[in-house]
């Protein structure tokens, strides 16, 4: 078995080279390939990237910043894993958490994993984000039948294959609402787990603004009535 990380970067200056070498010491006994998409960043991220060493690193670089969802839609193409998780660069999620996240599908449990920031250790983040994240993921269960605490999370794992099956549209923070429609479209076996998180706040690089918040709804109802494909798109969010 193999593991792919895939690691979407947009100006981490302060984090990137950090998050890389967490990422390869992470404890999973499986071999790993980590797959960098930097979206054009122009803080200096790029240049520690192209520095960063190691077999098992990828290194994409996007000419114009896309967005997210557009990074991983790249970096799939290179994946060669038979797990795939999606790992933010900013340090609030923690590699020591892989092993919860991939053992459900490890077991033959689980098509995907979400980790989920609220039912496991976390730093007191800002009130208003709680909020609008339980607004928003009280009607993503409502609208696709499910129990989900954190559809959110920057933390999810999927089978390679199923992952690699998903048609992704959206290019920025809509591939969170996205991702989680299909994957209840498609009557996949989806678990939750507890993960730690350490949320920063806009000081501290935080990107999430308060309007992406009508975003992720556009998303979440787009997505329950589009046909489903099994190729990869993009459409602008």
């Amino acid at each position: 078995m193999k593991l792919s990380i895939i690691i979407p970067v947009y100006d981490e200056l302060a984090t990137i080279g950090e998050i890389v070498s967490r990422v390869e010491k992470s404890f999973v006994d499986l071999d790993k390939d980590i797959i960098i998409v930097d979206d054009a960043s122009a803080d200096g991220t790029k240049e520690v990237i192209e520095k960063l060493e190691g077999k098992n690193i990828k290194k994409i670089f996007h000419k114009k910043n896309q967005g997210k969802g557009a990074a991983i839609r790249t970096a799939l193409k290179y994946v060669s894993g038979d797990i795939t998780l999606i790992q933010d660069a900013d340090l609030e999620y923690h590699p020591q958490d892989y092993l919860k996240l991939i053992e459900p599908i490890l077991d033959k449990r689980a098509d995907v994993v979400f980790g989920s920031r609220f039912i496991g250790t976390h730093r007191c983040f800002l009130f208003t984000h709680y909020l609008g994240n339980k607004i928003i993921n009280l009607f993503a269960n409502i609208l696709y039948n499910t129990i989900l605490t954190d559809f959110m999370t920057g933390y999810k794992a999927f089978k390679t294959e199923v992952i690699k099956n998903i048609s992704i549209k959206s290019n920025r923070f809509g591939f969170e609402a996205e991702i989680t429609g299909i994957v209840f479209r498609k009557n996949l076996r989806v678990y939750e787990v507890p993960i730690s998180y350490s949320g920063r706040d806009y000081r501290e690089g935080k990107k999430i603004k308060w309007t992406d918040f009508f975003v992720v709804l556009w998303w979440l109802v787009y997505t329950k009535f589009r046909p489903l494909h099994n190729k990869q798109e993009k459409l602008n969010d």
